[in-house]
C-alpha cells in the first residue's frame, strides 16, 4: 500500500518553501500527499523555533499529531525545521512519540528519513545548516495558483543579539540570479502572476556571490519573466537599503511599491544593544528618502518591545516615533529571551507583564495610525489581484500592490470583470479599518 503523507507547516514563509520542496520530493518518490492528518500514515511537522511562543506551538503540534497513532493510521511521525536544528537531542530524549528528525540543512533527505522511520529505526539527520535549494529540486506550491514565495537567500550574518536564526539557519548564502530566475520562469509557467522574494536579509543579496549588492539587478531580472505581473520584496534589512534599490523600485512598474523593512526599535541605546545597524537619525533619513522617491509606497515594519534595558522613557519615545512615522503596516513582537543569544545575558530584563502592556499599548497607537492612513487611496484607481468570491456579500475580494498575501488588507470589488487570479483596475470609494496592522479598502 502506498504510504499517505501529511506535511504540517509552522512558522514563516521560508519554512513554507521548505515544506513545498519536501512535498515535491515525497511526491516524486511515489508517496501520496493527503490533506487530512487522520488519513496519513506518515506526518511531517515542519517546526519553527524562533521565539518561545513558536516553540510551544511546535511542541503542542507534535503531541497533537502523535495522537493519530491511536486514533488514526499514523505509522511514523517525522519532525523537521528550526526546532530540530536547535534541539535535536532534547526532542529525541524527551518526546518518544517522534520517529525521525531532519534539520534545516538536510530536508532534501526527507525520503530517506521517512523510509528508515517506517522500518522502525529512529533516524536523526541534523548537520550544519549549509544546504541551499535550487530550481532543480521538485516543489509543490501550496499557495493559490497565482502567487508564490521565492527564497533568494538563506541564513544571516547580521548577528542581532536577540536572534537565534544564525544558529538554526547558518551563515548568509545567496542563490545565483540564474537559479532564481529559472525558478520564477517555472512558476510563471504554472500560472503564477505574483512572486514574493524572501530571505532573512534580502537587501544583502549577492554580496557573498558577487561581492556587491545585487538585489536591484535581481528585481529587474525577475520582473522580465513573461507572465509575472507583480514582484514583491520582503525582509529588507535597513542597513543595506541603497539608493540604487530605491530607484529600481520607483522605476520598475512590476515591482510593487511595498517595502517590508523590520526596524525593531527607534531608540539608539536599544538599537546598539540589539546590534542593529545605524541609529534613529539614519532610519528617519532613509524613510524620508524612500517616501520622496516612491510617493505612494506602503511601508511595513516590525518593532520589538521589552528588550533588556528598555526603560519607560525609551518606550514613550518609541510610541512618539510610531505616531510620527505613520507606518502603513506595523507588527509588534514582545521580546522573548532566546538561550544562547547575547541578549539573554544582558542585564535589566523587563518583567513579562510590562512587556505585554507595552505591546498592547503600541498596537493601540498603530490602530489609530492605520485608521488615519486607511483613506489615502479613496478616489484613486489601483490594480487589484482578484483572489476569491464572497457569496454572503456578493462581492469579489482581492489585494492591491500595497497588500502582501495573508497579512495585510483586502479590496472588496462590487463590479468585478476579472476572474480569480487575474488583475483588474479598481476605483477605491470607501475605506474600512479591520485590524491593528493593515487597512481594508472597498470599491
Amino acid at each position: 500500500m502506498t504510504e499517505r503523507v501529511k506535511v504540517v507547516t509552522l512558522g514563516c514563509e521560508k519554512n513554507l518553501v521548505d515544506s513545498e520542496i519536501m512535498s515535491g520530493l515525497i511526491h516524486e518518490r511515489g508517496y501520496q500527499l493527503v490533506d487530512q492528518a487522520d488519513d496519513a500514515t506518515v506526518i511531517i511537522v515542519n517546526t519553527c523555533g524562533f521565539i518561545d511562543a513558536a516553540k510551544e506551538e511546535s511542541v503542542n503540534t507534535i503531541l497533537d499529531m502523535a495522537e493519530f497513532k491511536q486514533t488514526g493510521r499514523l505509522k511514523a511521525l517525522i519532525v523537521s525545521g528550526c526546532l530540530t536544528q536547535r534541539y535535536k537531542r532534547q526532542l529525541m530524549e524527551e518526546m518518544p512519540e517522534i520517529d525521525g528528525i531532519v534539520g534545516t540543512g538536510d530536508f532534501n533527505h526527507i525520503n530517506d528519513i521517512v523510509d528508515e522511520a517506517l522500518r522502525g529505526k529512529k533516524p536523526v539527520k541534523v548537520g550544519n545548516p549549509v544546504f541551499d535549494y535550487d530550481q532543480k529540486l521538485p516543489r509543490l506550491v501550496t499557495t493559490p495558483r497565482y502567487t508564490a514565495y521565492v527564497k533568494i537567500a538563506e541564513g544571516c550574518d547580521n548577528a542581532c543579539t536577540f536572534c537565534s536564526i544564525p544558529i538554526m539557519r547558518g551563515q548568509f548564502r545567496s542563490r545565483s540570479i540564474e537559479s532564481i530566475v529559472a525558478e520564477v520562469e517555472q512558476l510563471a509557467g504554472q500560472g503564477v502572476k505574483e512572486v514574493s522574494l524572501i530571505a532573512q536579509d534580502s537587501t544583502n543579496y549577492g554580496t557573498d556571490l558577487y561581492d556587491k549588492f545585487m538585489l536591484p539587478e535581481l528585481l529587474n531580472r525577475v520582473s522580465e519573466v513573461e507572465g509575472i505581473a507583480w514582484v514583491r520584496l520582503h525582509y529588507a534589512y535597513p542597513g543595506f537599503f541603497t539608493d540604487e534599490l530605491i530607484d529600481t523600485i520607483a522605476a520598475n512598474p512590476k515591482i510593487c511599491n511595498y517595502i517590508d523593512m523590520p526596524l525593531q526599535h527607534s531608540e539608539d541605546s536599544i538599537l546598539k544593544r540589539m546590534r542593529r545597524p545605524g541609529r534613529q537619525r539614519d532610519t528617519r533619513e532613509l524613510v524620508a528618502k524612500i517616501r520622496a522617491r516612491i510617493p505612494d509606497v506602503a511601508l511595513r515594519t516590525s518593532i520589538i518591545v521589552g528588550f533588556p534595558g528598555e526603560t519607560d522613557e525609551d518606550f514613550q519615545r518609541l510610541c512618539d516615533f510610531v505616531k510620527e512615522m505613520k507606518f502603513d503596516r506595523l507588527g509588534v513582537f514582545s521580546y522573548s529571551t532566546e538561550e544562547d543569544t547575547p541578549a539573554a545575558r544582558l542585564p535589566d530584563h523587563v518583567p513579562s507583564e510590562v512587556i505585554e502592556w507595552r505591546a498592547n499599548t503600541l498596537m493601540e497607537i498603530q490602530r489609530e495610525v492605520s485608521k488615519a492612513n486607511s483613506g489615502k487611496h479613496i478616489g484613486s484607481e489601483i490594480d487589484v489581484l482578484v483572489e476569491r468570491y464572497d457569496g454572503r456579500s456578493d462581492v469579489y475580494v482581492g489585494r492591491s500592490p500595497y497588500d502582501a498575501p495573508e497579512i495585510d488588507g483586502e479590496v472588496f470589488i462590487a463590479n468585478c470583470k476579472a476572474g480569480i487570479g487575474e488583475i483588474q483596475k479598481v476605483r477605491i470609494t470607501h475605506a474600512y479599518e479591520f485590524d491593528m496592522s493593515g487597512e481594508g479598502l472597498s470599491s
